[in-house]
């Protein structure tokens, strides 16, 4: 028998227009931070979105629970590989369709119906668990009504690891008194687009159920069943699904490359857990194009495709630490892939690399591109501590340290066009941001160029550059905006903007009070974290996030530390979970998968204090908020190495720091809060 799946083209918008939101909170941490769990209350109706990613496919869940305790979702399926004309920065194909699979049942020749949800949970995998009637029941004069549940049905909703699959598995368990046939329907439903409109002709999108037939279901038997959403060129076959053997892979990928590295330990269960979803998100969302593994910031929009900000600068500089070997590999290609478009003249390098590698998009002009280049490639190469790796991409490093000197001021910061927001708002000629990665930049690229063996001139030239960088920044950004001695961010800025942080990430402790009271302060600070302009109601999470970890590094943990955990409960337990978001009002808090990495360098750079310095060292300046007596940081991965950061508060108020190396030789300091020490590791 085959029926039809309604595989629709049109959007719901169940957010913001067929579904409106009701504020229902209430999500709950469950096994140890492994899952976030969320029960519904009764006639309060809730509605989210969620995005997903493998190697080959993406998606965004658009689920909720209605008043009557009824589940809905929309699903909208990315596929980066199968491009459509034009073929740029949004050309991957996507599709959403709104089929509702447990209507198609038929169980002891009647339909599922009053369904009830008990508990919706994440991790890794979004988990509906609910309870059904079987046949219609009615009001009043119905004798049945107010009849116990027959079924109770979970379906998890995951993407496959490798392949271009979102796989729906559905479990029934028989939880009443009578024996039940079910009918799982034989369905497969197929949508071919316009060759026109593909890169390589038509494509196919496929809707269909594994596990089709007549099944018996006693009481307090299971069955399981799945539904597969996939698409492929006209032409091709199909993939062959292993929904069961997809979750596997789905699950290893979790337990070993994300729960295995990496691991957070602190007295704060928020912080932890949320730590370890964002390791998720910034590490699934990576796609496996004919031109390398290419990270992928995601939303629908942003697909096989590099950007100088959220590759080469946010989440490439995480991977070394995670250890993730596709992440690592991700990020080396990203670096490569900029390399090729070095030249003589020193034009500006693309803002982003689009189309699987075969195309460029530079709309905004220099946007301090080289500037986030050389900050992200040279703190990436330290903490990999591969000099095969470091060899092969010093050219670039060097290349775009020497395109910002070349755009120096005459007062001696750095010119550039616009900035990562791209003209979203104003910059200036020269604005804070650029200046300052450049700055960070040349500290690490002397530390490499020593790894590297180079002259030593070439170590000593950019720690010069370097200081004379430091000096003009505060000459020229330095000044009293809104009351705070901070800085600001272009010539001519007058109200506070929000990457007045930049310069306590970088260690330039100019104003660090008055920018720390800045941030935090009522002109700023809200409660979904920092404005992008003061006065405006926009917000980037990439400045909450970036501010986050400058307020650690800049000795401040205690105010840190309660707006870290503020923000993570918001994002992590709050009405859109789990990961930090892009934006508001712009992408309607899309869950862009770059910003979860700079989520998790709060941990490695603010919170432990992480500076690379060497292929086996590094500066350690940890920042612990003084009601906290220990943690810890297990399995760090990165310096070629397997090691923990253990902190614990000693009965004098000190710090006793261990340190680990699995393998190797265990390193003990006692230091003074707040006291940066040099780690060698052994």
């Amino acid at each position: 028998m085959r029926n039809s799946i309604r595989i629709a083209g049109i959007v719901l918008c169940l957010l913001s227009c067929a579904w409106p939101s009701a504020a229902q909170p209430g999500w709950k941490i469950a096994d140890g931070g492994r899952r976030i769990v969320w029960t519904p209350v009764p006639g309060v109706p809730h509605y989210d979105h969620i995005e997903m990613s493998g190697e080959e496919m993406a998606f965004v869940l658009r689920w909720g629970v209605d008043a009557s305790g009824a589940f809905a979702c929309e699903r909208s399926l990315v596929f980066p590989l199968l491009r459509t004309v034009p073929n740029d920065t949004h050309a991957s194909l996507v599709y959403r369709t709104a089929a509702d699979i447990p209507s198609l049942l038929f169980v002891s020749g009647l339909t599922l119906c009053g369904e009830k949800v008990q508990e919706v949970s994440i991790d890794g995998a979004l988990a509906v668990r609910s309870l059904w009637n079987v046949g219609w029941t009615y009001s009043g004069t119905d004798s049945k009504a107010g009849r116990s549940p027959e079924i109770e049905m979970t379906r998890t909703v995951f993407p496959s690891k490798d392949k271009p699959l979102m796989c729906e598995v559905y479990r029934l368990v028989n939880i009443g008194g009578r024996h039940l046939e079910v009918t799982v329907p034989e369905t497969v439903v197929r949508y071919e687009t316009d060759p026109a409109r593909g890169v390589t002709g038509g494509y196919i999108i496929e809707g269909s159920v594994i596990g089709a037939g007549l099944h018996g279901l006693p009481p307090g038997d299971t069955l399981s069943f799945a539904a597969v959403f996939q698409g492929y060129r006209a032409g091709e076959l199909p993939v062959e699904s292993d929904p069961a053997g997809e979750y596997a892979a789905r699950m290893d990928f979790i337990r070993n490359d994300i729960d295995g590295s990496l691991v957070l330990e602190t007295p704060d269960s928020v912080i932890d857990t949320e730590f370890r979803f964002a390791k998720i998100r910034a590490s699934e969302s990576i796609i496996r194009t004919r031109n390398g593994y290419m990270h992928a910031p995601g939303g629908e929009v942003f697909y096989a495709a590099l950007w100088a900000n959220d590759q080469a600068e946010y989440v490439n500089p995480f991977f070394p630490f995670l250890g993730y070997d596709v992440g690592n590999e991700s990020a080396l290609n990203c670096y490569r892939h900029f390399a090729r478009f070095m030249n003589d003249g020193y034009r500006s390098l693309p803002s982003s690399i689009i189309a699987e590698g075969t195309d460029i998009w530079a709309g905004a002009g220099d946007r301090g591109d080289a500037a986030m280049i050389a900050y992200g490639a040279s703190r990436y190469l330290l903490a990999r501590a591969s000099r095969q790796e470091a060899e092969k991409l010093w050219p670039l490093v060097e290349w775009c340290l020497e395109y910002c000197r070349r755009q120096l001021t005459t007062e001696g910061v750095v010119a550039s066009d616009s900035d990562e927001l791209e003209g979203r708002f104003p910059a200036g000629d020269a604005n804070l941001s650029t200046s300052v990665l450049y700055y960070d930049a040349l500290i690490s690229a002397s530390y490499l160029a020593g790894e590297l063996g180079l002259p030593r001139k070439v170590s000593s030239s950019y720690k010069v550059q370097a200081e004379k960088l430091r000096k003009a920044i505060e000459r020229y950004f330095g000044a009293e905006v809104s009351g705070y001695e901070t800085w600001r961010y272009y010539d001519g800025n007058n109200v506070l903007r929000s990457w007045i942080c930049l310069p306590l990430v970088a260690g330039i402790d100019y104003h660090k009070e008055g920018t720390v009271d800045a941030l935090l302060g009522p002109e700023l600070m809200t409660e979904n974290g920092v404005l992008t302009e003061q006065g405006d109601s926009t917000f980037w999470d990439r400045a909450t996030l970036y501010a986050l970890r400058g307020i650690f590094c800049a000795g401040y943990p205690d105010r840190a530390s309660d707006v870290l955990h503020a923000f993570s409960e918001r994002r992590l337990l709050g009405e859109h979970v789990p990961y930090p978001v892009e934006a508001w009002p712009e992408g309607s808090q899309r869950h862009l998968s770059a910003e979860s990495g700079l989520y998790c360098r709060i941990i490695t750079e603010g919170l432990f204090g992480i500076r690379p310095t060497g292929f086996d060292s590094f500066d350690l300046a940890v920042s612990m908020p003084s009601d906290w007596d220990r943690m810890a940081l297990r399995h760090i991965r990165a310096f070629g190495r397997d090691f923990d950061i253990i902190v614990e508060r000693t009965s004098s108020g000190k710090l006793a720091v261990t340190v680990p190396v699995h393998g190797g030789r265990t390193g003990r300091h006692i230091i003074t809060e707040g006291r940066s020490i040099r780690i060698t590791l052994e």
